[in-house]
């Protein structure tokens, strides 16, 4: 039986780096080194490998991965990184335009001419999949890109897969937490309402809490909120990758954690 295989796609420099903390968690839990090649201790760490990870020549594993900005600073950094050698060259879509924190940007002029060119990608993604379920969308709402862009390449996948599951994680701007004044009016959550299938939302201002009260942190870091984020969004997508009765899918999860179709925006929880 062909196992079930999502597709992850990574828009704005938010979702980017914390995508790329994301891989790290799940690269050590099933055993994948920075060179993509296997070295774990369990069975259980390749039974299900294939719904995040292609495998490719020499037996390496990729990720199904997809990472999206305007500019290649962004890029630069995850390809610079330590996993950087995990992730397919191809698979990097960028542009040398920028949104400038403002969501018309990046939902109709700079980020409607990369739109096309990641979803090629996507499609090539997708046809790779033995029995694809789904994507799964990281990024902000309070930026020109992760905003714009992001519920651009939502609205589109939406209608070019309406059988597939769409699931995203969404940073929502803090009001004291955000640098630009505008990333309030940059949160478009009816495009989430309307396209996805599961929203989990996460709040700078909660992590910065988090990190001040119960980790006792002095100068905490946007590393260290990616932490947080990645570790939250593993706990999501454990009962995908490793085997178990609960939410086995990407359906059952959805069935069993959305009561109206409407009411399908969560906040995450983790227990520290």
């Amino acid at each position: 039986m062909p196992e079930d295989c999502n597709v992850g796609a990574l828009a704005s420099q938010c979702g980017s780096q914390i995508s790329a903390k994301f891989w790290k968690v799940i690269s050590d839990e099933h055993g994948i080194d920075p060179t993509s090649t296997y070295h774990g201790t369990s069975n259980l760490q390749l039974d299900r490998i294939s719904v995040c990870y292609s495998e490719a020549t020499g037996g390496k594993f990729v990720p199904r991965a997809i990472l999206v900005d305007l500019e290649p600073g962004t890029m630069d950094s995850v390809h610079s990184g330590p996993l950087g050698q995990i992730f397919r060259p191809d698979n990097f879509v960028f542009s040398q335009l920028e949104a400038s924190n403002n969501w018309a940007k990046g939902h109709y002029t700079e980020g409607a001419k990369l739109a096309d060119s990641v979803l090629d990608v996507v499609r090539k993604e997708a046809e790779s999949c033995d029995c694809q379920q789904g994507f799964q969308l990281t990024h902000s709402l309070g930026g020109g890109m992760g905003s714009g862009m992001g519920t651009l390449l939502i609205s589109k996948t939406c209608k070019e897969y309406p059988d597939h599951i769409l699931n995203t994680f969404s940073v929502v701007p803090s009001p004291k937490v955000s640098d630009p004044v505008v990333e309030h009016y940059n949160a478009n959550v009816h495009e989430l309402v309307e396209n996805t299938d599961d929203t989990y939302c996460t709040d700078n201002k909660v992590l910065y809490d988090i990190c001040f009260c119960n980790l006792k942190l002095t100068m905490p870091t946007y590393r260290d909120l990616n932490h947080l984020v990645s570790a939250t969004m593993n706990g999501v997508t454990t009962c995908l990758c490793f085997p178990g009765q609960l939410n086995a899918d990407l359906h059952k999860l959805a069935v069993n954690v959305v009561p109206f179709p409407r009411l399908h925006i969560f906040l995450l929880a983790l227990p520290l």
